[in-house]
């Protein structure tokens, strides 16, 4: 579908990609790989068309389609949530315009035999085909599955997109992209502001989607499950990989290794003739001989080795403080927001060296409790810390509160008190702050190096119970599983609250579900708990299905969102019955007139060797029949 030629692009003087090449095909699942800066960003706008490549083309048919989330947005306001979500179908509304305009042409035109005419039958039948395949009958339904789907509550459609954070504007924006089935999706980061339950629908989501992703994600889970292609970005070239993101590393280990040994072999043979080269250029008999082994030498094409991104984290959390074996107690422990009841009568106990986790979908209070843990709020109930424990806490928004004012030594050097101050130098260097980074103003750093000094004061104390709040949020891939390997090692009492699977995976083997208000105990890993999750969900939706068929609309004082709704569908009922009334009368009287040709026995032996107009004639008693059935199911809906 898509066609990548020769491209390069470049940047004062630099070659971020050089003449690189590849194809896009339908139902392609692409997977971006490559370190921070090697351009996988630039390639999701090059393709979007927001920015253009310094050499080469992009090739699509005209008629190809792209639907692109960056990973930051200008977002639209002054909306409900599903009205901004129903200008997704922008599309839908101008085949609806064109449907208009083809249905008045054949009823007031005569010219049936001419080519023109079967043309504008020909386009009528492609956009009603266009307008089933994007699901024009059922807009509303698709707007709340997919609404629903990405976590957002039948309450919650009509309030106004100003009154969400920026993450849940992001999934408005994924949700409008979803609608509007493009030929290639093109996500930069789309689990960045998604739950777990949101990413896993997301990935089912993907499997009966019908076009071609390109993505770019630091969930490997994800990468894993949605991703059947790996296109690597690395020293200006692409290297593409027919498989997922897991089975790509074993792959580019094998290629690299490959290249090495290629580069040793070569070397060897630059060695024996520059040796051949010094023995015989001082001998005339030699002379031409060794010439010719000179220009062997320069037409040799050298073997280069891709260099890795070595640089990486590397660092242990300091041994911890002894506490006592009882860490945490939570009794009858609630929050609520003026009427608005997050959660309450939480009650529990977390033990020494124990790994917690706390999930469940964005709003319903983990974060909420990880700050009641830290005395951060006020709050119902008690929550009482044990014995000796000291408590290092990583906020969600940690890298934010940082002093952007200061430069990276001295963040670290101001909080490092007694022995530590004398390491922070090293300390910083374990972080992948070396050299003159540590001395860049914290205002010019990434968002992944912010996250990075913020990890780094948390070493800074011997704390034997870690609350950590989304710790992987800008980290990379390879940071991340440094992490991970450092919170498996660490002997204190780890809270977290992450939406990555794999990093909690071999980390948390006790979970607290928060849901509808309450807060769950599941002793079991992350995995088992998503697959308890799955079925549940599915449960959920047969049941969901089974109330929609079952119970009747209740018209009650205080249920006028569901009033409006019933209201708002009936009246859409009632415009489709229109339209179907008109397209049958319309349809009738082409038939008709086709009839009274063929009932003129002057034209009767011309007609017969017509085909166009048998083609046409039997189109127009297809569509005539749809149409009954139709307006047949639409008048049941009415009534019923």
């Amino acid at each position: 579908m898509i066609s990548v030629n020769s491209v390069t692009v470049s940047f004062g003087g630099y070659n971020l990609f050089d003449n690189i090449s590849f194809l896009i095909n339908q139902k392609d699942r692409i997977g971006l790989a490559g370190k921070n800066g090697a351009g996988k960003s630039t390639l999701l706008k090059i393709l979007s068309g927001n920015q253009n490549p310094t050499k080469g083309e992009i090739s699509m048919p005209k008629s190809c389609t792209i639907g692109y989330l960056p990973q930051d947005m200008i977002h639209q306001h002054g909306r409900s949530v599903f009205e901004e979500t129903e200008t997704a179908y922008h599309e839908i509304q101008k085949l609806e315009l064109r449907i208009d305009e083809i249905n008045h042409q054949l009823e007031t035109r005569s010219d049936y035999e001419s080519d023109s005419y079967a043309k504008l039958i020909e386009e009528q039948t492609d956009v009603y085909t266009r307008l089933d395949m994007l699901g024009a009958a059922n807009r509303t339904e698709e707007i709340e599955k997919i609404l629903r789907g990405l976590g957002f509550d039948r309450k919650d459609f009509d309030r106004q997109t100003a009154e969400f954070s920026g993450g849940w504007r992001m999934r408005i924006e994924l949700a409008k992209l979803l609608l509007q089935k493009p030929d290639i999706l093109l996500l930069d980061e789309p689990t960045n502001h998604l739950d777990i339950e949101a990413i896993m629908w997301l990935e089912e989501f993907m499997e009966t989607f019908a076009g071609a992703v390109m993505l770019i994600s630091h969930d490997k889970t994800f990468l894993d499950s949605v991703t059947n292609r790996t296109i690597e970005i690395s020293n200006q070239k692409i290297y593409d990989y027919k498989t997922n993101y897991s089975r790509y590393l074993v792959l580019r280990k094998e290629r690299k290794e490959q290249q090495e040994n290629a580069a040793k072999n070569q070397q060897k043979i630059i060695n024996q003739t520059e040796v051949l080269i010094d023995k015989y250029r001082a001998k005339a008999s030699k002379a031409a001989f060794a010439q010719s082994l000179i220009k062997k030498l320069d037409r040799m094409e050298i073997v280069e080795v891709d260099d890795d991104d070595n640089l990486s984290m590397n660092f242990r959390f300091p041994k911890p403080a002894h506490s006592g074996k009882i860490v945490l107690t939570v009794e009858n422990a609630g929050k609520t927001y003026g009427d608005k009841r997050i959660f309450s009568d939480a009650t529990f106990i977390i033990t020494k060296g124990e790994k917690i986790g706390l999930v469940g979908r964005n709003g319903e209070g983990k974060s909420t409790m990880m700050k009641m843990f830290a005395k951060k709020i006020e709050f119902d109930g008690t929550v009482q810390s044990g014995h000796s424990v000291m408590m290092g806490y990583f906020e969600q928004d940690q890298e934010e509160k940082l002093d952007t004012k200061k430069t990276v030594f001295e963040t670290i050097d101001e909080a490092a008190v007694g022995e530590v101050r004398k390491q922070v130098r090293g300390l910083l260097g374990s972080f992948l702050f070396r050299g003159e980074d540590i001395d860049k103003k914290v205002q010019v750093l990434s968002g992944g190096e912010r996250g990075r000094l913020a990890l780094c004061k948390l070493l800074l104390e011997p704390y034997n119970l870690l609350l950590m709040d989304e710790p992987t949020n800008h980290l990379d891939i390879r940071s991340k599983d440094i992490l991970k390997r450092a919170l498996i090692d660490y002997e204190g009492t780890v809270v977290m609250v992450s939406h990555d699977r794999d990093f909690m995976k071999g980390i948390c083997n006790r979970l607290f579900e928060f849901r509808d208000g309450h807060v769950k105990e599941h002793l079991c890993d992350i995995e088992e708990f998503m697959q308890k999750r799955k079925v549940e969900r599915l449960n959920e939706l047969d049941l969901d299905k089974k109330e929609k068929v079952e119970k009747p609309v209740v018209e009650t004082r205080n249920s006028k969102p569901e009033t409006s709704n019933s209201e708002t569908e009936k009246k859409q009922i009632q415009s489709k019955l229109k339209k179907a009334e008109d397209s049958i009368e319309k349809l009738e009287q082409q038939i008709k007139e086709a009839d009274e040709k063929l009932a003129d026995q002057s034209n009767y032996d011309k007609l017969m060797n017509d085909q166009v107009f048998f083609s046409n004639y039997s189109q127009l008693k297809s569509r005539l029949e749809e149409e009954l059935i139709k307006w047949e199911d639409l008048s049941n809906q009415l009534n019923s």
